[in-house]
């Protein structure tokens, strides 16, 4: 029995149920995270086998995987710059739901390109530019709509429904990838690449059918106290800055001085963000230039079971689920009481560490390979582990940096930036595989060089940032 002592505030949060939209959030998430990385599952392997070296050239295959991991990696350039994009037009103009609704639309359309040309070099290309629009496009939607759909009466269990919202990424995620590439190896490219759209499709009805449940923020309009406007403000008249000040203070006079305190407070931030694109770029790595390694391993696991070379990568969603509850209740308490304190700065660096690791790993199995060996699958397993616990450190970290570095008025910004340094580390490994590609100064990083050029950039980047890190000040917008 509830006291009567008790606020009638707390009598009615404890009243409080799950919001009635939730159940269609989280099947729209699982469908459409099944779509994106099943479809993504197979994709480096299909380009250089359809396209880049359909008659398996031994002479063609380094500058075919070059190719496939260009066109990979630029790919998921595209969809992780969207989130701004696509964040903007539901903020300023659009509102969540129908950015939602109508981005998915086209998403399926990019679905059904991919399984309707799969033997169309240009077609393909296009539909994996409607794919990225899309799914970058309700990036940034999706996870603030769950958000959105509590109030003062339920938010005791928002954190409860996120777990279920992870949970459903992961669960579209690994179910994907272990299907998809055997639809691949049965039934071909055009079924391989269809079940994903088919999967689109039902996220997006599924999402269309809870449209009377939710709770619709609508757009704002356009807020010109922005990270953005202010910035370049700024700049324009850096000559009116007085001496003691910032150069961001110039803009006070034109915009909220307590939104020009944000942005400094973002680019203190950028400041560690600087480091961040050099891990996405050897992580994305797993889902594209280990899928290829995998090709020439010896897949059979003696377990009685042999991997597919794309199911390989399976692993990391598993290892990540299955880690993150050790680290944050064994590992990072059991240093504590070492008298070792496990700040954000420190855990990044130790993520960046155990990143370059794992491309120790990779970079020793390349170099089994190149002398005509088939090392075992276990090799690429435990790198996959490895660069799992990299992922929680700096992922999970940077995005807890990220949210109480910010000010509450910049913390959208922030989520965006974060993003885009996915975007940036994915376009810097597209432009060195276009540079080898055609012949140019990196495509002396063959075989186990190319691995050997990131892990050393890695090892470098994480020394660097241990030098800068001691250096920052943090200061925290919590509460």
């Amino acid at each position: 029995m509830i006291s009567n002592n008790l606020p009638e505030t707390a009598i009615e949060e404890k009243k409080g149920s799950f919001p009635k939209a939730i159940p269609y959030i989280l099947g729209n998430e699982a469908a459409e995270r099944f779509s994106f990385y099943g479809m993504r599952s197979i994709l480096s392997t299909f380009l250089v086998a359809q396209f880049y070296n359909p008659n398996a050239i031994p002479a063609l295959q380094a500058v075919a995987e070059a190719k496939s991991n260009e066109k990979v990696h630029m790919f998921v350039a595209l969809a992780y710059i969207m989130p701004m994009v696509g964040g903007i037009l539901a903020d300023w103009f659009f509102g969540k739901y129908k950015v939602i609704l109508y981005v998915s639309i086209l998403y399926c359309f990019g679905h059904l390109m991919l399984a309707t040309f799969e033997k169309d070099l240009s077609m393909f290309s296009i539909g994996l530019i409607v794919i990225a629009a899309g799914a970058g496009g309700i990036k940034s939607c999706v996870s603030a709509n769950v958000g959105d759909q509590f109030d003062a009466s339920n938010e005791h269990l928002m954190s409860k429904v996120y777990g279920w919202f992870y949970f459903s990424i992961n669960t579209g995620s690994v179910v994907s990838n272990i299907l998809i590439p055997i639809i691949y190896v049965k039934y071909g490219a055009a079924w391989a690449f269809g079940v994903p759209g088919i999967l689109m499709a039902l996220a997006t009805i599924i999402f269309y059918l809870g449209r009377g449940k939710y709770v619709k923020v609508p757009p704002m309009g356009i807020n010109r106290n922005n990270f953005v406007f202010i910035s370049v403000h700024a700049l324009l008249n850096i000559n009116k800055k007085q001496k003691g000040e910032s150069w961001l203070d110039v803009a006070k006079t034109s915009y909220d001085p307590e939104k020009v305190e944000g942005v400094k407070a973002v680019y203190r931030v950028l400041a560690v963000f600087a480091f961040i694109p050099i891990f996405w770029a050897l992580w994305d790595q797993n889902l594209a230039e280990w899928v290829l390694q995998a090709t020439k391993l010896d897949l059979n696991t003696g377990l009685g079971f042999a991997f597919l070379p794309e199911q390989v990568q399976v692993l990391n969603p598993l290892f990540l689920v299955s880690f993150i509850p050790v680290f944050t209740y064994v590992i990072y308490p059991f240093f504590e009481k070492l008298g070792i304190k496990t700040t954000p700065l420190r855990r990044l660096g130790a993520g960046f560490f155990l990143t370059a690791v794992s491309f120790v790993i990779i970079s020793l199995i390349q170099t089994s390979i190149d002398a005509g060996n088939h090392p075992s699958v276990w090799w690429q397993i435990l790198a996959y582990l490895i660069l799992a616990w990299g992922e929680i450190m700096v992922s999970i970290t940077g995005l807890e940096y990220a949210y109480t570095n910010s000010p509450k008025s910049m913390k959208s910004t922030m989520s965006a930036i974060w993003f885009s340094t996915v975007s940036i580390g994915n376009l810097f490994v597209s432009l060195i595989n276009e540079n080898i590609a055609n012949g140019g100064f990196f495509a002396q990083l063959s075989g186990a060089s190319y691995f050997w050029f990131f892990t050393g950039l890695m090892f470098a980047s994480t020394i660097l940032f241990f030098i800068i890190a001691g250096r920052l000040k943090e200061t925290r917008y919590v509460g």
